[in-house]
């Protein structure tokens, strides 16, 4: 197999990983972009019988540490950056590389460069200012009732309201219509056939928030084709990813830091 046909796979998982880390699809593309001009200049960084997944990370992770830029792409809005200096950088690699990604504690520690018996203080750490977070209103588009009730428990055990839920785009529609949430959670295909992708598009044609999709078919958003979510959780998830997520979708909203005001 081809150094190309290797890396295929895991490119869409690392946009996604990217583009939680960043906040956005634009600056989060740009890292690949940069991983993948690495890999292509000198190969060998990809050594032969090692975790193909795990080395491309480590390769990102290293690009990433050395910029040193800004995650807001608006330099007018330092909400987000403002957001995330509240955890560490190493703090929130290791939170969404266990939490998002599912690597292990010796696989984070390859990527992160740090030491395994730290992993836990560094999820710590991240934990306890997400902890700290403001409180948010809620609404949960999903069809499928045991999964709504999960993720109304997840929402709810983290200190947020879950202001509604709906299983349809009609619903969701309606759902906002009573109560303005600072962010949803949806899956992309709903109890009547509907679209979760098409309600969340009407919702934001309505108010800014931001959006994390659950689904069960990721390749279907994650195509590099057309933009993307910055935040996207794959079903069968762990509470720790929702939480992550939840996490660092508040970060990077500028509503989240209307209401704590």
């Amino acid at each position: 197999m081809s150094l190309a046909e290797s890396l295929k796979p895991h490119l869409p998982y690392l946009r996604r990983y990217a583009r939680a880390l960043t906040g956005s699809q634009k600056s989060g593309d740009a890292f690949v972009k940069a991983t993948l001009e690495a890999i292509i200049a000198d190969p060998e960084t990809m050594s032969d019988g090692e975790n193909v997944r795990v080395q491309l990370y480590r390769i990102f992770a290293g690009i990433w540490e050395s910029a040193h830029v800004g995650v807001a792409d608006d330099p007018d809005d330092n909400t987000a950056q403002s957001h995330l200096n509240a955890i560490p950088p190493i703090s929130r690699q290791v939170l969404l590389l266990t939490a998002l990604e599912g690597f292990s504690v010796s696989e984070v520690a390859k990527i992160a460069d740090v030491g395994e018996n730290s992993i836990n203080d560094l999820l710590e750490d991240a934990i306890s200012e997400i902890d700290k977070e403001i409180r948010s209103d809620v609404l949960i588009i999903e069809d499928e009732v045991l999964i709504s009730m999960e993720l109304q428990q997840i929402v709810s055990g983290l200190g947020h309201n879950v202001c509604g839920t709906a299983t349809t785009h009609k619903a969701a529609l309606d759902a906002v219509a009573k109560s303005k949430p600072s962010l949803v959670l949806a899956d992309i295909q709903l109890a009547d056939g509907s679209s979760g992708i098409d309600a969340v598009k009407d919702i934001l044609e309505q108010i800014s928030v931001p959006v994390i999709f659950i689904t069960a078919f990721p390749e279907r958003l994650l195509t590099g084709e057309r933009p993307e979510p910055t935040f996207l959780i794959t079903k069968p998830f762990q509470p720790n990813a929702i939480r992550a997520a939840i996490s660092q979708a508040l970060f990077f909203s500028t509503k989240a830091q209307n209401a704590q005001g």
